[in-house]
């Protein structure tokens, strides 16, 4: 276990290299989040109680939606582009070869992103909007604590669906269209433009349920406060169901892609 946390701090390191990509996404994020909130802020004024949100809350969403949009990789732009690219060129038959678990390099790597994502790109835009929108703030250390579990449990579900999408390009050789379509899905089904409370009946319902939905919809509600006790160990145990879930499938794809087709192109 030792290399796999060399590999998570290497994952921390490199991206912590890209100071100006860092300083640009800062800002990217933080203009985005003021639009949100604003549109938010006008949809809410309609109606007071959407989702089950108040204004405050509404705004608090938005703002961890920024967050947690590349801490989560929302937006695509992960590890899976470098392994779709690895798989294409062949340079993957150099991953096969090493003493190392594939799917676990790949995990540990992600989780120092995304640990660098959530400290680089995360708390500034927080700072800001917190500065300019009364923010339903957690009080209780234990709150934060309970959010961040549930981040952790949401980069792992997001690793899952986005090592499982990278695999496909054993069979489709470009990854890019399977990549594209995961994007899609994870914006729309993970609350990124609205929260999956807003969504009605049986929409609400499935969208809810479907993996995308552990990525910010259940991390923004342990912010809030929304699930506590018992709720908190459902909610739990609802995003380790699919992480588990998806990275057997991974794990199962892996093993019939590099038996069937063990390296493409050079």
């Amino acid at each position: 276990m030792r290399l796999y946390a060399v590999v998570a701090a290497g994952g921390f390191r490199r991206y912590a290299t890209y100071r100006i990509e860092t300083a640009a996404g800062v800002f990217t994020n933080t203009v985005f989040g003021f639009i949100l909130a604003y549109t938010y802020a006008a949809l809410w004024d309609e109606r007071p109680q959407l989702g089950g949100y108040d204004m405050s809350q509404a705004l608090t969403y938005v703002w961890l939606g920024q967050a947690l949009l590349m801490t989560c990789v929302m937006m695509g732009g992960g590890f899976e582009d470098e392994l779709i690219e690895r798989i294409r060129t062949g340079d993957i038959a150099v991953d096969l070869y090493r003493p190392v678990d594939l799917q676990l390099w790949w995990l540990a790597g992600d989780l120092g992103r995304a640990a660098f994502h959530l400290l680089g790109r995360g708390i500034v835009p927080m700072i800001f909007g917190s500065l300019a929108f009364d923010l339903a703030m957690p009080g209780a250390p234990g709150i934060w604590v309970a959010f961040l579990v549930a981040v952790g449990l949401g980069v792992v579900v997001s690793f899952a669906i986005r090592y499982l999408v990278a695999l496909s390009a054993f069979w489709l050789l470009d990854g890019a269209g399977a990549a594209q379509m995961s994007f899609l899905a994870g914006m729309f089904f993970s609350g990124m433009l609205l929260p999956l409370n807003v969504f009605p009946g049986v929409l609400g319902e499935v969208a809810r349920a479907l993996p995308w939905s552990a990525l910010l919809q259940v991390p923004a509600d342990v912010f809030l406060g929304k699930y506590t006790g018992w709720g908190l160990v459902r909610v739990y145990a609802f995003q380790a169901s699919w992480a588990l879930v998806l990275l057997l499938a991974g794990r199962l794809l892996q093993s019939v892609a590099t038996r069937r087709v063990v390296v493409q192109g050079g």
